[in-house]
């Protein structure tokens, strides 16, 4: 069965662009156009992730995202929005996003964040002396549980789940707070210092988890 994704975005040409990019992908999606239709469509159907805009009609994408945490609807939700100061995304994530891409951004850029949330994970992820649990989130370093801090856990996750492959600079800067390249390399460093994970920068590329 297809992956069923909820879209919510009131940019008719936006829109249409973004489903017919994830349709071509084999992915199901919804269309919402404002936040009471997405809102009603969350009681009609189960998705396996929102992609919700912000600035929506009737209630934006943050107060939908905070209503449906509230009501126990635990859907990734990955942010799609204009507004790039750090009190909306910070809001964004605090209602309960786990991902939020600025405009414009590349369609193809949402499609790989849209795969690696709906990938089928492995459960456990044992490398060297590291144990990763993929659904609750646990890193374990021989045996014992370590807190990276909720920065270093997002670069973490990405990397460890994507391993081989070359991640995007802006991915990981998303994963930042305060997003530059000085604290992106200084985050990077310290999760190499912590978990002795070999993470490569390639010049102008991105990073690579070897």
């Amino acid at each position: 069965m297809n992956k069923k994704i909820l879209l919510l975005e009131d940019d008719v040409l936006l829109a249409q662009t973004i489903e017919e990019l994830l349709t071509s992908e084999g992915y199901d999606v919804t269309l919402a156009v404002n936040g009471n239709e997405a809102i009603d469509v969350t009681y009609e159907e189960k998705f396996n992730l929102y992609i919700f805009d912000i600035n929506v009609p009737d209630i934006n994408g943050l107060e939908l995202l905070k209503s449906l945490r509230e009501a126990e609807d635990k859907t990734p939700t990955i942010f799609i929005s204009a507004l790039v100061d750090l009190t909306s995304i910070a809001k964004a994530f605090q209602v309960g996003g786990e991902d939020y891409i600025k405009k414009p951004f590349f369609p193809e850029e949402l499609l790989i964040r849209v795969n690696a949330k709906l990938a089928n994970k492995t459960p456990t992820i044992i490398r060297n002396n590291l144990e990763y649990d993929n659904q609750a989130k646990i890193l374990k370093k021989d045996g014992h549980v370590i807190s990276l801090g909720e920065v270093q856990e997002r670069l973490f996750d990405l990397f460890i789940n994507n391993t081989g492959q070359v991640l995007d600079k802006d991915i990981l800067l998303d994963c930042l707070e305060k997003p530059s390249s000085t604290a992106l390399r200084v985050a990077i460093t310290k999760l190499k210092q912590t978990t002795g994970l070999d993470i490569r920068n390639l010049r102008g590329i991105g990073y690579i988890l070897d």
